[in-house]
């Protein structure tokens, strides 16, 4: 059996900046991981991550609240943003004074580029490869504190005793074997659900692990109805081109030539917010303007130097999947799935209703993000959130002391694993989740209406029975991926199961909720909070948990 203080699940950048904050903490942390931290998804975030510095004149912390409440749609949990917003800086000295690389004005100061939906260009970054290079700074922090990394170990359950939880059992891929990890504090740290949808930007690692896990452990998961569509994803494989090319300068263009953007957000254009574009792409693609199912991004005015110095992998992934160098001609481009605003509840500590469970990160919910997220707020969120959380995950455990191993969950996920291995007969995990994929892409995409929500609901529920019956053809202990990707699909069918009944629900448009037969957003009816919880049958939701006012009161939203 394993013990530590406390043990993070998900080695991207939450799981590292709560690791490191546990540490430097003086805490016993360990991080569990199915992949090796620095190949986690975080490190395909290219774009930058914001903080208010000083360097424009308009822009404070405050100016940043203002466009995430915004951003939002106004479903943002105001008091959540405001924390966020105002550690922001603070955060991003952390990150230089520890050997994060990030790019420089010619006066030496931080450069920051324009995202879309912000006032102000606040977006710190690394050329286009910022997350990888936080990441890599993060993963010699941990080398720095002797962080123990429990790699290769796939988590599946959480160890819940008298209502406070206790760690976690992990799978040993290397060996087969399950094994308890028994810590004072849990924190998940596991990233998003991309992989729901048959076409995203995320990893293959990116599975809903942590949220499942939290679902069935009887958390309840928080507005997943409000999933972002990128507005720049290749055509021919889904790869994200960062939104650094719009905000450099590039042009989004339909097929009669024309910066179709101005006719959706005046003012704006190009950087609108993603839900804005991301819509408007769609439009111009089904009114008929669009090229071969798709839009064009244009980068061949900002020239050569600009596009090798600042945005260097665009160019390359670009001409990797289409042989269209970036420099010479337009990219073919469409939106894809790329984030979940909505995740695991958690307060403005990243605790959730479980004592000694924590959550940080695209997995959880603390509500920075409400209906729609800026670009650049994702990293910000990982770094202060996963701070955040392991600050009172630290003190938590000085004040409780070593939890109690749960053997009782041992056992039971060990006759349950023992079980699915022992079937001979039924569907395989691939063909299931590729039904699953096939509804979320075409009943729960940028528009939807009421047809094809319940639609989503019906074939949700047949997958869910189906998965109850599969059959894992690989019987053996050493790396079994087919046992690790039914598990995977177990927990992408729990993540659907939130997405597809809160979006039925939800009678109104607002952000990433785009209904056709509920055009308009409704304040007077929804200014909730979608809680989600696990049955038998269908999810139970409730609207319990309002949305927090401080300062900005709902306005129309234009850009």
């Amino acid at each position: 059996m394993i013990k530590h203080d406390v043990v993070v699940i998900g080695g991207g950048l939450a799981g590292m900046r709560a690791a490191v904050e546990a540490a430097e903490r003086g805490a016993d942390v360990a991080i569990v991981s199915k992949l090796h931290p620095v190949r986690s998804h975080s490190g395909a975030a290219q774009g930058g991550i914001n903080a208010a510095l000083g360097n424009a004149a308009d822009d404070t912390p405050e100016s940043h609240a203002f466009d995430c409440v915004k951003g939002s749609d106004y479903l943002g949990d105001q008091d959540a943003i405001e924390a966020m917003c105002d550690d922001a800086a603070r955060q991003i000295i952390w990150l230089e004074h520890r050997g994060c690389i990030f790019s420089r004005r010619p006066d030496g100061r931080l450069a920051q580029r324009p995202f879309g939906g912000a006032g102000s260009p606040r977006t710190c970054y690394s050329a286009d490869v910022t997350g990888l290079v936080i990441l890599h700074t993060l993963w010699e922090q941990l080398e720095r504190f002797g962080v123990k990394v429990y790699e290769e170990y796939f988590c599946t359950a959480l160890c819940v005793e008298h209502g406070i939880g206790t760690g976690v059992v992990a799978l040993n891929m290397r060996t087969g074997e399950l094994e308890l990890i028994t810590a004072g504090a849990t924190i998940f740290a596991t990233g998003g659900a991309g992989r729901m949808y048959a076409k995203t930007t995320n990893g293959y690692a990116s599975t809903a692990d942590g949220l499942g896990i939290a679902f069935r452990a009887g958390l309840p998961i928080m507005d997943m109805e409000f999933v972002q569509f990128h507005p720049t994803s290749l055509k021919e494989n889904g790869v994200l081109l960062s939104e650094a090319a719009r905000g450099e300068g590039a042009y989004l263009l339909n097929s009669e030539g024309d910066r179709f953007m101005f006719k959706y957000a005046p003012e704006k254009g190009e950087l609108a917010s993603r839900d804005v574009v991301s819509r408007a792409e769609w439009t111009e693609i089904m009114q008929g303007r669009g090229i071969d199912g798709c839009v064009l991004l244009d980068l061949r005015h900002l020239g050569r130097e600009k596009i090798l110095e600042r945005l260097p992998q665009i160019r390359e992934l670009a001409l990797d999947a289409t042989g269209k160098d970036a420099i010479k001609e337009p990219i073919p481009i469409l939106p894809g799935m790329h984030y979940t605003m909505g995740g695991i509840e958690t307060d403005i500590w990243g605790k959730t209703r479980i004592d000694g469970v924590y959550a940080a990160g695209e997995t959880a919910c603390v509500s920075v993000h409400g209906a729609n997220r800026l670009g650049g707020n994702s990293l910000l969120e990982t770094i202060v959130y996963g701070s955040r959380a392991a600050q009172h995950a630290v003190d938590y455990v000085k004040s409780n002391g070593a939890a109690k191993p749960s053997e009782r969950t041992l056992k039971a996920e060990q006759e349950r694993i023992d079980e699915m291995l022992a079937r001979q007969e039924g569907e395989r995990a691939p063909q299931i989740r590729k039904r699953l994929n096939a509804t979320m892409s075409e009943n729960a995409f940028i528009f939807r209406d009421e047809a094809q929500l319940r639609k989503a609901c019906d074939d949700v529920k047949e997958v869910r029975e189906a998965i109850k019956h599969v059959t894992v053809m690989d019987k053996s202990k050493t790396f079994n991926t087919d046992l690790v990707g039914t598990m995977e699909t177990e927990f992408l069918i729990e993540a659907a199961q939130c997405v597809v009944h809160g979006a039925l629900a939800r009678t109104e448009s607002r952000g990433a909720q785009a209904r056709t037969d509920y055009p308009k957003r409704d304040d007077e009816k929804w200014l909730v909070h979608t809680l989600v919880w696990r049955t038998d049958g269908d999810p139970r939701l409730d609207y319990s948990r309002k949305v927090v006012f401080t300062k900005w009161q709902p306005e129309v939203r234009k850009y």
